[in-house]
């Protein structure tokens, strides 16, 4: 059995253009904090790997800060780490991930076809694939058959589920022909249930952070087990910042005051 947190759509260094510099700066430094608290619920949960689904980078212009809060952070961690880079964080010699040395835990997917890697210690097989560009228009499961041996068969990868366009279109087919225990998914920032095809469990965790009004409520990680034949992953709550929207009625008496009343008292 194996102890899994999957994690995904970071988008470190967001512009948050919306806001003023400061506040800008703030929330940038908001998101690299995020990267030591994960590092910790890894610890604390004892998890025993780490996915991350790609789009860990909102762009190709990354503070150098956020370059070394990211490595160290993985770096820290206990167990092995697997990325998959996506449409926002594309791998090319160019990129981030080719710039830095990474840490030995840390183990980044390359290729624009799947590779595996072989956990011996964990009996586990991990598969990944990366994004070479903005765009893919193949699905990320081409080629990937998992062999029904026994071990622990996962999956990183960014796309997107019943897509049509070029961000890596997965169908329930291919998914269902994979032969994986559990497919962890990035590109879709709301986080969703445990879905199924065929006998593979399939999930987006969401975005750990919402940045605006379009990423609403709890944001978080997925955590949990899995063995061969069986998946048992939860939601995890992770970020301190909510962005919701309510509706209030100031038809009576004094609008403010409603509103107010309607708000944290902080």
């Amino acid at each position: 059995m194996i102890k899994l947190i999957h994690g995904a759509d970071l988008h470190l260094d967001s512009p948050f253009s919306g806001l003023t510099p400061e506040q800008a700066a703030a929330r940038r430094q908001e998101q690299r904090e995020l990267l030591d608290r994960l590092a910790r619920l890894a610890r604390e949960r004892e998890a025993d790997l780490l996915l991350l689904s790609g789009d860990l980078l909102d762009s190709r212009r990354t503070y150098r800060e956020t370059a070394q809060a990211l490595a160290r952070s993985l770096g820290s961690l206990p167990c092995p780490v697997f990325l998959a880079p996506g449409n926002h964080d594309f791998y090319g010699p160019q990129s981030l991930y080719a710039a830095l040395d990474w840490p030995e835990n840390v183990h980044i997917f390359t290729s624009g076809s799947v590779r595996r890697a072989e956990l011996p210690g964990l009996d586990c097989v991990v598969y990944g694939r990366a994004f070479l560009g903005p765009r893919e228009d193949r699905s990320p499961l081409e080629g990937c058959r998992a062999e029904r041996d026994g071990r622990v068969q996962l999956m990183a990868v960014h796309g997107e589920v019943d897509g049509r366009g070029e961000y890596g279109p997965i169908s329930r087919e291919d998914i269902a022909c994979s032969g994986l225990d559990y497919l962890a998914l990035g590109h879709v920032h709301a986080p969703s249930a445990m879905n199924r095809a065929g006998s593979t469990v399939w999930a987006y965790p969401g975005c750990p952070q919402g940045r605006g009004f379009d990423e609403t409520g709890d944001r978080g990680f997925l955590f949990g087990d899995v063995e061969p034949g069986r998946v048992d992953m939860q939601f995890v709550p992770f970020a301190r910042r909510r962005y919701e929207i309510l509706t209030v009625d100031v038809s009576q008496g004094d609008a403010l005051e409603t509103i107010r009343r309607r708000l944290p008292p902080d």
